[in-house]
C-alpha cells in the first residue's frame, strides 16, 4: 500500500509539473490533494476533473443520435428504437383517433428544436418500455441540460409521472409551478381555454 501511495505520488507529481505544492493525506480512508489554489479535493474527483478522459470517453460510447420527432415528448433514435419522455407530457398531435390539441405543434416544434439530429444521453428510471413498447427514458444534451425539464419549464409539457419512474417528480411539479407562475406556453392567458389555465 506505501508503494501504491508512492507511485501516486510520483504520477502527481509528474503531471502538475513539479509546479504544484501536493501532500497526499489519509484521512478515514479518503485520500486528498491540496493543489496550488488552496482548495482541497479527493483524488478521485482531481484525475477525473483534470487528467483521464476515459470517464468523458465512456459518456461518448453512451450517447446516442436523435432521427426524427414523433411529437412534443417521443422520439425515435437512428437505430429505429422510439423513446417516450418520462414524467411529463406534452398535448397529443399524432395519437390516434384525436385530434390535434393546443400547443401540440409548438410542443413538438421545441422538441425538434433541441433534439433532433443531436447526440443525446438516455437515462433510464425504473421501468424499461411502456406498453407501446417505448423506451421510457430521462433525456439529456451532450451539454448535460435536461430535455424533460425544459419542455416541462419553458410551458410545452405537463408535468406527469406515473410509479414507479418518479425520481425527478417534485423537480417537475416544481417547473411546471414556475412555467404557471410565468405564464408560459400552455399556461399563457386564454392559450389554450381548455387546459383550465
Amino acid at each position: 500500500d506505501m508503494r501504491n501511495a508512492r507511485e501516486l505520488l510520483r504520477l502527481v507529481s509528474k503531471m502538475t509539473g513539479g509546479l504544484g505544492l501536493i501532500f497526499l493525506i489519509f484521512l478515514g480512508g479518503a485520500l486528498f490533494v491540496f493543489d496550488d489554489n488552496t482548495k482541497w479535493k479527493t483524488l478521485d474527483s482531481f484525475f477525473t476533473n483534470n487528467f483521464f478522459s476515459q470517464e468523458e470517453n465512456s459518456k461518448q460510447s453512451d450517447l446516442v443520435r436523435v432521427a426524427r420527432i414523433v411529437d412534443g415528448d417521443t422520439i425515435e433514435l437512428e437505430n429505429g428504437e422510439k423513446v417516450r419522455y418520462i414524467g411529463i407530457n406534452t398535448p397529443e398531435s399524432v395519437k390516434t383517433n384525436t385530434p390535434i390539441q393546443c400547443m401540440a405543434k409548438e410542443a413538438s416544434a421545441r422538441n425538434k428544436e433541441l433534439v433532433e439530429g443531436k447526440l443525446i444521453r438516455l437515462e433510464k428510471d425504473v421501468s424499461d418500455r411502456d406498453r407501446y413498447g417505448r423506451l421510457l427514458r430521462y433525456i439529456y444534451l451532450e451539454d448535460g441540460t435536461f430535455v424533460n425539464d425544459i419542455l416541462v419549464r419553458e410551458g410545452y409539457a405537463r408535468a406527469l409521472t406515473f410509479p414507479p419512474d418518479v425520481a425527478f417528480a417534485e423537480n417537475f411539479k416544481q417547473s411546471e409551478r414556475e412555467a404557471r407562475e410565468a405564464q408560459r406556453g400552455l399556461w399563457t392567458q386564454d392559450a389554450c381555454q381548455e387546459t383550465g389555465s
